[in-house]
């Protein structure tokens, strides 16, 4: 098989030397427009487990790796005038220019033939070749000679970065936030080599111009970034190698097969340099090839295998490398965090450590962060233990006089139970259970001011008598068992309305028995949906009217706090997109023409509701499509609500059109949560896809949000935030004492399973290359 690689970096030598293991008959040639010994930039970084991958699939090129590897276990966080280090992260570094030619030897030595400073435009070089891999990196010429096959997808980040390196040797993946004149600095460094360390420097774009960064030379460049880091470097020089002042891009490709080319590496796919893992990224492509190729001798199947196999792993990298990067770019919101705070969001930020790994492998940092948090319970006015705290999760937090004993809630959850908006005993049973298993805050349902305000014929409704006296008896319950407060949903389906129940086909609309709906503008949800008729402005008076009156029977009722539903695309919402208002009155337009109405109708909530308790807005701080609500939007809707006395913006996203393309995960709309948070200064309850006590413990302790909200994990568990009470040791929650025997157990039983799964962990994690050289009486190169 004649193979030819388009570009000699470390994707296109490691895959030659795995293909011509794999077929020592092949003839394959590495094309390369750069000198065999010319590279650019200072050092690459792996974990331990990708030094692991290396061992298992080339025992020679990996053995020479580790013999010029630094190794390090610590990460250093500078910040403020502190230093806060964490251990056991297993990194390692070495010089690029080291890494391709140990690459380079061990593909010669392969038979594989070298071609540097060869003509790779002319295709006419390897026409006749079987295989084509494109690894020609980030500026890859063939991927956009190709581009309208491959589709790539480039997002220029703002943040401004250069590639330098210094003599200052380093034992600790280093980040330093550097406050100056023109505004923050952050250094990114490790070492990689004995007395050779790399320093990737990024700022923001205001930053960058104040500073003059944009007319000075790369000597000048280095000279202000020794003036900055000066105190840290110890009278060591910054050096360069094309170190020029850069925004990073972020590539993604629709297809990464054309015929017998394929992409490779930086050419396919990029990961920003925050979480290091570019290298090992292009690396691994070429194990996934090389594995496509052994499982297909066919060169097409071995490609569709790769692309269809390898494309899931590489978007996840991506979109960890996208969530720290957002960090990095919006590192202003946190900079008058308490410096442990910001260094445990530094550490969580990708969400790929979280707060019980850090528990366990930096328990003195992690028992920092607590005291943090509890000193800040402290300033609200509560008298908790800083000292011995308990975790974050379980800190009682106050709007306005309602004091809730923990951070967790239940979700609001459309339940379609109702029978003409009656809540019955299973809204009984649903509601009670939650609040009996110790969350700290339970929503209601979207509960609709009117019948014609309903999502489906099941959902419940605040519009009459009845309705006020079921909730009532639900809210008595919750009150007299638990010390949970109880929180009233409303909202109007507008466009959303008269569909069927969930488990039916949600949002679909109902066959038969459906009622005339209304929203900002007559656009309809499905093509084949109801049209909406454009609320006049007498409606707009009637529905407002509707809401205050639910409010009235809310309060009434004994609810300790007030939701109005501005979220998901129903009626409020709908006058907050773009996408979905299209009015030409003073309730179009711009955005603040847009949340005109949504206002008044808090307003008119507020005025009859009582002083004393508090009042929250649900909004979809994104529509996940292209023209609708954006994160600054989000932030701008934040800061209105509370000019008009919100307490809490419940930070929701999306549903608003059917056009939306969410990017899902773990904790997926959290970072919305951060942003309204952060730069609108306004309490938030965050929800999405959050799952665990430890994954609350992380989004609290980093400032992301205030109250977490669990939707699934309390449907298949009501109890569980007494389990996670229990699990962390804090005593104080809440038990009906028909459960106190329960309870008791269940504390017993969570020290010791708790300690022995710990010891499991602890016992099954290899030891570091780091810490194995240590034992082993031998100096990692970054301690020399």
């Amino acid at each position: 098989m004649k193979t030819a690689i388009i570009g000699g970096g470390p994707a296109g030598l490691y895959f030659a030397i795995l293909l011509k293991k794999l077929r020592p008959e092949a003839d394959i040639t590495v094309y390369e427009r750069n000198r065999a010994d010319e590279t650019f930039g200072f050092g690459v970084v792996f974990s331990d487990a990708t030094l692991d991958n290396f061992e298992k699939y080339d025992l020679p090129s990996y053995q020479r790796i580790v013999r010029e590897f630094a190794y390090w276990d610590d990460i250093a966080i500078h910040f403020r005038g502190t230093e806060h280090r964490i251990g056991g992260n297993g990194f390692c570094g070495c010089s690029r220019r080291t890494l391709l030619l140990i690459l380079q030897d061990r593909a010669e030595e392969l038979g594989v033939t070298l071609r540097y400073e060869a003509d790779v435009d002319d295709e006419s070089l390897f026409a006749d070749a079987d295989l084509v891999v494109v690894a020609d990196g980030i500026n890859s010429r063939f991927r956009e000679r190709y581009a309208d096959h491959f589709q790539p997808e480039v997002d220029l980040r703002p943040n401004k970065f250069t590639w330098m390196g210094s003599t200052k040797p380093l034992d600790a993946f280093t980040f330093i936030f550097q406050e100056t004149e023109w505004g923050p600095f952050i250094a990114h460094a490790y070492q990689y080599e004995a007395n050779r360390s790399t320093w990737v420097f990024e700022t923001d774009p205001e930053t960058f111009e104040r500073a003059g960064l944009k007319d000075k030379s790369e000597a000048e460049s280095a000279a202000l970034m020794e003036q900055i880091f000066g105190w840290f470097l110890g009278g060591h020089r910054i050096l360069t190698n094309r170190s020029i002042w850069r925004n990073f891009p972020m590539i993604r490709n629709k297809r990464w097969v054309m015929g017998n080319k394929v992409l490779l590496g930086d050419a396919k796919a990029s990961a920003h340099f925050s979480i290091g893992s570019g290298t090992k990224l292009a690396m691994e492509d070429a194990i996934a090839l090389y594995e496509a190729l052994r499982r297909d001798p066919s060169v097409e199947g071995a490609l569709a295998l790769y692309e269809t196999g390898r494309r899931e792993e590489v978007e996840k990298t991506q979109h960890a490398a996208d969530v720290s990067l957002v960090w990095f770019e919006h590192v202003a919101r946190f900079w008058d965090f308490d410096p442990v705070q910001f260094a445990f969001g530094v550490m969580t930020r990708a969400k790929a450590i979280t707060y019980d790994n850090l528990r366990l492998r930096a328990p003195d940092f992690v028992a920092a962060v607590d005291r943090t948090f509890a000193r800040q319970v402290r300033r609200q006015g509560f008298d908790v233990a800083v000292e011995s705290p308990t975790v974050p999760m379980f800190q009682p937090f106050r709007l306005r006089e309602m004091n809730v004993a923990n951070r967790v809630v239940v979700s609001p959850m459309d339940m379609y139970s109702a029978k003409d908006g009656v809540p019955n005993d299973f809204h009984l049973v649903h509601y009670g259970s939650r609040a009996t298993g110790g969350a700290g805050l339970v929503f209601t349902e979207m509960t609709c001011v009117s019948p014609e305000s309903r999502i489906t014929l099941g959902c419940t409704g605040l519009w009459n008598d009845e309705q006020e006296a079921a909730w009532k008896r639900i809210v008595d319950f919750v009150h007299a068992n638990s010390a949970s407060k109880i929180c009233l949903q409303l909202g109007h389906a507008g466009r959303k309305g008269a569909t069927k129940l969930m488990w039916e086909g949600i949002d679909r609309p109902l066959e038969e028995g459906a009622w005339d709906i209304c929203s900002a503008s007559p656009i309809p949800y499905f093509p084949d949906s109801q049209v909406p008729r454009e609320v006049t402005r007498a409606e707009l008076d009637a529905i407002k009217a509707q809401f205050v009156e639910a409010a009235i029977r809310g309060e009434r009722a004994g609810f300790d706090m007030l939701e109005l539903h501005c979220a998901h695309g129903y009626l409020l919402a709908s006058f907050i997109s773009p996408l979905t208002n299209r009015r030409t009155d003073e309730y179009g337009g711009s955005l603040e023409n847009r949340l005109r109405y949504p206002l008044e109708v808090f307003d008119a909530m507020r005025e009859v509701w009582p002083s004393h308790k508090p009042m929250s807005v649900r909004i979809s701080a994104t529509d996940w499509a292209e023209g609708g609500v954006t994160g600054e939007d989000a932030v701008e809707v934040a800061r209105a609500f509370a000019e008009h006395g919100v307490d809490l913006v419940d930070v929701s996203t999306g549903q608003t059109v059917r056009e939306a393309r969410p990017i899902y995960g773990r904790m997926f709309q959290t970072p919305f949560s951060d942003q309204v948070r952060n730069e609108a200064r306004v309490a938030t309850l965050c929800v999405g896809n959050i799952t665990t006590a430890d994954q609350m413990n992380t989004i609290l302790a980093a400032g992301r949000a205030d109250l977490v909200a669990l939707g699934r994990p309390h449907l298949v568990d009501p109890f569980f935030t007494l389990k996670a009470a229990a699990w962390y040791g804090a005593a104080d929650i809440h038990c009906p004492p028909q459960y106190y025997a329960g309870r008791d157990q269940i504390f017993r039983n969570s020290v010791r399973d708790r300690q022995d799964l710990e010891d499991l962990k602890i016992k099954a994690k290899p030891k570091t290359r780091a810490e194995s050289k240590m034992e082993a009486g031998e100096k990692p190169l970054a301690a020399e």
